[in-house]
Order: structure tokens, then sequence, then C-alpha cells
């Protein structure tokens, strides 16, 4: 018998992206309220609590808990630098919650998306169509018209 999360829909990249999507929508508006009565370094400090907290029931109930001695010294060189790279970004991003408008600061967090293309096609050589590159222009363009407060 095959495990729910191997069978489709849950075998699709397509369907969770679209899942981190949604729960990245919830994230803006759920810590937008949030951060209204606490700092934002203490906010950033709770989210990630929970964070770690569900993740770490998730690997054991999953069965995907390995010993962290069987991780490979480069996997954990990037992963700790992309915990770096996160933090960095909850932090800066909860500040921007806290001094803007949720509508505007999820947008311009959006660049991302840019930014990873950018990324993708210089640092790990993917390629992209003119198509895929009118959309990266596209989600620029839109993020910052929805950040543009006139």
């Amino acid at each position: 018998m095959r495990p729910l999360l191997s069978s489709w829909p849950f075998s699709s990249w397509v369907v969770w992206a679209l899942l981190s999507a949604v729960f990245a929508a919830l994230t803006a508006v759920l810590a937008k309220v949030g951060v209204t009565a606490v700092a934002p370094d203490v906010a950033t400090f709770v989210r990630t609590l929970v964070v770690a907290g569900v993740l770490a029931v998730l690997l054991v109930v999953t069965g995907q808990w390995q010993p962290p001695a069987s991780i490979p010294g480069r996997a954990w060189l990037f992963l700790g630098l992309s915990g770096l790279a996160t933090g960095a970004s909850w932090l800066c991003y909860f500040r921007a919650l806290d001094l803007g408008d949720v509508a505007r600061v999820a947008p311009l967090d959006k660049l991302s998306v840019v930014l990873v293309a950018v990324l993708g096609v210089v640092v790990l050589g993917e390629r992209l169509s003119g198509l895929n590159w009118l959309g990266v222009g596209l989600i620029a363009a839109g993020a910052l018209l929805v950040a543009y407060k006139g």
C-alpha cells in the first residue's frame, strides 16, 4: 500500500506549490494581526517555535526522522545557510508587517520570485524561455503596482 502523500494529487509539485501560496497568504494576514500585540522580533520567535514544533511532530509521525550524523556536511552547510537566510527574511518580513499594510508588504516580499528566477539562471544554470521571462517581468511589475500607495 502506497503512503497517502505519494499518490496523486500529493505527488504533484504544482499542488504543493499552490498549497504553499495559500498558506503564505494566510501567514501574511495572521501575522499582521499577531504582530500588532507584540514586537516584530518576538513575533518571529513565536512563529519559529511553532514551525519547529509542527515539523518535529511531522517527522516523527511520517517516519522521516533521520539522525543528524547521517546528513552530509555539504547538506548541513547549505541548509544552515538557508536557515540563516530564512531567519533574516522572517525578521525583515515581520518588521515590514509591523510598519506597513499587509496588502503592500506581501507583494513586495513576493519579489523573491523574481530574484529566485534570476538566481536560478545565474547560479544554478537553469534556463527560462522568453515566455517565462515575460512572466517574471509581470510578477515584478505587479508586485510594484500593488505596493504603490497612490
